[in-house]
């Protein structure tokens, strides 16, 4: 395993007028917490902070949208770097804006499946708001953009042609807010993207959810797939250093065995970890539990 530490807060929307969102604090926290050390990496690689704007840029209504391309090719070419080795990339962000990136280098070496597990399926696009009424949050964005929906300033990525992923080779599992009357991206149920919500999920248990994930691997069984982990799947009440807490989750040592399961899949070719908030954490206690699921899924796998 190769850890690449993405320290990003590009894609989030401030809190609060002069706010600074702090995502881009957690690799350190986690690092902190002997992360390396206990997942027994073999290297670790950091990407430089980039500067956090909430103002809108020229050319294009998405946050910060020219700074997140500059630095998710950076990281697409430190995961395409870490894969040539043949090593497994753990990317720590940061925001949900670096799935791109990892997307991005993970294609160098063929098409890709994706497992997006987050309780909120990031599928904001222009087809479902209007972005000359507000900037976009590529936090709330990142599936949109990976399947090819959005600004072309983060859709198109050198040597990939088409999407980074086609939506029939997706699994979203975690969406808590998808039977809410307003859901604010419900033409999500017109894609071929396989959902599994958190209602359904703690209804069927981990090894229905398993079973459900590697039926959609199956349909391309030689295509590798990413496997892309938003700590806020977790509820509230065991999560809440995020940016957006809500309940309910999906249950710890279910995640646990599920991201376990899927990373003993030899297919599986890298990991994100994204939306951990370590200003929401003062004494260091959220930090600590994701640094030991992060153990628990690479030792059971």
């Amino acid at each position: 395993m190769h850890i690449i530490l993405a320290p990003t807060n590009l894609g989030l929307r401030p809190l609060r007028p002069g706010h600074i969102p702090g995502t881009w604090r957690a690799p350190q926290a986690l690092m902190a917490h002997r992360l390396a050390q206990r997942l027994q990496a073999v290297a670790v690689s950091t990407l430089a902070q980039p500067t956090y704007s909430p103002l809108a840029q020229p050319g294009t209504r998405i946050r910060n949208g020219q700074a997140i391309r500059s630095f998710n090719l950076q990281l697409a070419a430190e995961v395409a770097a870490v894969q040539a080795r043949g090593d497994f990339p753990l990317v720590i962000g940061g925001d949900c804006s670096i799935l791109l990136g990892a997307l991005a280098g993970s294609r160098s070496s063929g098409p890709l499946s994706l497992v997006h597990i987050d309780g909120h399926s990031d599928f904001r696009h222009p087809g479902n708001y209007d972005p000359s009424q507000r900037l976009g949050a590529v936090a709330g964005m990142d599936l949109a953009l990976a399947t090819g929906r959005g600004e072309a300033l983060l859709t198109e990525w050198p040597g990939v042609a088409g999407p980074l992923v086609p939506e029939q080779q997706i699994v979203q599992l975690g969406e808590r807010e998808g039977r809410n009357a307003d859901f604010a991206w419900p033409d999500i149920n017109q894609t071929a993207i396989r959902r599994i919500d958190v209602f359904a999920a703690n209804l069927m248990g981990k090894a229905e959810i398993v079973r459900h994930i590697e039926q959609m691997l199956a349909a391309q069984p030689e295509w590798r797939f990413w496997l892309h982990l938003d700590v806020d799947v977790l509820d509230q009440a065991i999560m809440p250093a995020v940016d957006s807490p809500g309940s309910p989750g999906i249950d710890r040592l279910w995640l646990e065995n599920i991201v376990a399961q899927l990373l003993k899949n030899p297919l599986c070719c890298g990991m994100t970890v994204s939306v951990f908030d370590p200003e929401l954490d003062p004494d260091g206690r959220y930090a600590a539990l994701i640094v030991e699921m992060l153990e628990a899924m690479f030792r059971l796998r």
